[in-house]
């Protein structure tokens, strides 16, 4: 999203621009998400949920995101809801495959399965690859020693190429290389693709007793990223979640906790049903990576080099705010000052 962003912007403001796609379709992981784009309802609570992030980009992203979805919308990008399901925060949900192609439209010609292979010496660039969950051995380095159990909950081709050209160009890396973003869903033999990364997502760690062995943990965000950052540092990235029978018509969001159970339970997740709980087996899912390249509030990198989405490292630090609200902001920034 934020590469997309970053081209439909540029080229708004006159520019031409060259649009590189590793993969071999546009939207990366966005176009698998919810398509939920929020901000926190008020600044101090983005500052209290994410206390290590920088507060130069979360102000900015906090003040832009608003005008940055009527932008979305002007380009043909239809919304699915206004309403996130959370009185905490206030956003859209889009239909991600339509945005995915108001967002092509507008960014021009897309050049599919053809990865940046060197920093243009005669033109700036933004990196937007979205990440480096994609590559084990940099997660087992920055993440969890259990990388190779973690399931891949994004799309295959986020991996690290952006970080590596921002720290040939210069760069140095932003605090919270150690977090991700992610979910718990169904252990093996359960095997989601990537159709089912939304619907199998187990959050509702809040009405269970989550264990590990001898290990136990509460969670204590709503987000629930607290927890599964837990269970990716347990044995094979795996844990159980223990929830009492009278908590299954618990709601959260559009779902019940049962709800959920029952589509873990139909993918071959591990469900055991008993007189009094139900205990299902969940492993760790990364989504993207919270750590980056160090940005400025210009969301430079180096001279000539700027980074947005997930490639930029520092607005979520310690906590989970809109993933695809910073890619929005944060690429249209990245144009902008390119431009400049």
């Amino acid at each position: 999203m934020a590469g997309l962003c970053a081209a439909a912007r540029a080229r708004e403001l006159g520019a031409e621009v060259l649009v590189l796609e590793k993969g071999d379709r546009a939207g990366g992981s966005m176009l698998l998400s919810s398509g939920f784009v929020w901000r926190h309802a008020d600044f101090e609570q983005f500052r209290t949920e994410c206390p290590a992030g920088d507060p130069a980009l979360q102000r900015l992203i906090f003040d832009r995101v608003d005008d940055g979805l009527r932008w979305v919308e002007s380009l043909g990008a239809p919304v699915v809801t206004r309403a996130t399901g959370n009185q905490l925060t206030r956003g859209v949900q889009f239909d991600t495959r339509a945005l995915t192609q108001a967002l092509v439209t507008a960014a021009g010609e897309v050049r599919l399965g053809e990865p940046l292979r060197e920093l243009p010496r005669n033109a700036p660039v933004v990196l937007a690859t979205g990440g480096f969950q994609g590559d084990r051995e940099l997660v087992r380095q920055h993440v969890t020693p259990e990388a190779d159990h973690l399931l891949l909950r994004a799309n295959p081709w986020s991996t690290g190429d952006g970080l590596r050209f921002g720290l040939v160009a210069g760069g140095t890396t932003s605090a919270g290389m150690d977090e991700f973003y992610g979910r718990n869903m169904p252990a093996p033999p359960a095997q989601p693709d990537e159709t089912e990364f939304v619907p199998l997502s187990q959050l509702y760690a809040r009405h269970a007793t989550v264990f590990a062995g001898d290990d136990t943990f509460e969670t204590q965000t709503w987000s629930e990223i607290d927890v599964v950052q837990w269970t990716a540092r347990r044995p094979e990235a795996r844990a159980w979640y223990r929830v009492p029978n009278n908590r299954l018509p618990e709601r959260v969001r559009h779902r019940t906790v049962a709800d959920m159970i029952a589509a873990a339970e139909a993918a071959d997740g591990p469900v055991e049903r008993g007189e009094s709980a139900v205990t299902v087996g969940v492993r760790a899912g990364i989504t993207t990576t919270i750590g980056g390249l160090s940005i400025d509030a210009n969301c430079r990198v180096a001279d000539g080099v700027f980074a947005a989405g997930a490639d930029a490292g520092g607005v979520m630090t310690g906590g989970y705010s809109s993933g695809l609200a910073a890619a929005l902001v944060l690429g249209m920034v990245a144009a902008e000052e390119a431009l400049a």
